[in-house]
């Protein structure tokens, strides 16, 4: 994919709506200071899911939205579109039928943020998936920011080493591999939880086993004693009838 555009709206300084088209090759942004060069980095960044308010120069998310000035009044939104030219087909599967991609994160005061991908929502985690499929990102090394090449020369081994994974691609890799392990561990987590479900569930089967056992054994027992019972009353029936009937021949002699 290539970028082909950057809008901005309300975004820190651009308080009003402006476009950066991007060609290919190596961009560069020049001009005096405070002019906006790092307002525009730090939009580009941020549209590809920046989650640190410090990387961004502020102390909360809010802070990108335009805070006003002597001639303006504060905005409470702030927008950024990235346009990608995706004729090569390398998005993600379900926005991988379209030319050209519009990866869309807007602010508002309060509120938070929230994506879109071509008009559909999405979730941050999706955004920066699909930057770090393409091995670059909000902290890619493909955005060379003002005193980043010294940095990079002091650099340790290990971040050295970052930077050569993100040239060679195999940072998105990292990123896939991280959300199958956090998958992987919630799937462990959800069948400890269904195991200890299951011998919950066992014991109490074994309780309602024994429980039906002695509802059957009460039950034939009551069936016995209201035999029994019956019988006994037979009997005494029997009785009382002999008795009646020796009782009227007495009576009769």
């Amino acid at each position: 994919m290539q970028f082909t555009k950057l809008k901005i709206t309300g975004f820190k300084s651009f308080v009003e709506p402006v476009e950066f088209p991007i060609a290919t090759g190596l961009t560069g942004i020049v001009g005096p200071n405070g002019c906006g060069k790092s307002n525009v980095v730090e939009a580009l960044r941020w549209g590809m899911g920046e989650n640190s308010a410090k990387r961004l120069r502020g102390s909360e998310m809010d802070d990108v939205i335009f805070a006003g000035s002597a001639g303006r009044p504060a905005r409470n939104l702030a927008e950024v579109m990235l346009v990608l030219d995706n004729r090569q087909r390398t998005a993600l599967a379900e926005f991988n039928s379209d030319d050209e991609m519009e990866i869309t994160r807007r602010i508002e005061r309060g509120m938070g943020s929230d994506y879109r991908i071509n008009g559909r929502p999405v979730r941050q985690k999706d955004v920066q998936l699909l930057f770090a499929d393409q091995a670059t990102g909000a902290h890619s090394t493909s955005i060379v920011s003002q005193g980043k090449v010294s940095a990079l020369i002091s650099a340790k081994p290990e971040e050295r080493r970052q930077v050569l994974e993100e040239a060679a691609g195999v940072s998105g890799l990292h990123a896939r591999r991280h959300e199958a392990e956090l998958k992987l561990k919630a799937a462990e987590t959800n069948l400890a939880r269904v195991g200890d479900q299951l011998q919950l569930m066992d014991q109490q089967l074994r309780g309602l086993k024994t429980q039906v056992r002695q509802t059957s054994r009460y039950r034939n027992l009551g069936d016995l004693i209201r035999k029994a019972e019956a019988g006994i009353l037979y009997l005494k029936i029997r009785a009382a009838e002999a008795a009646l009937h020796a009782a009227e021949a007495a009576f009769a002699q």
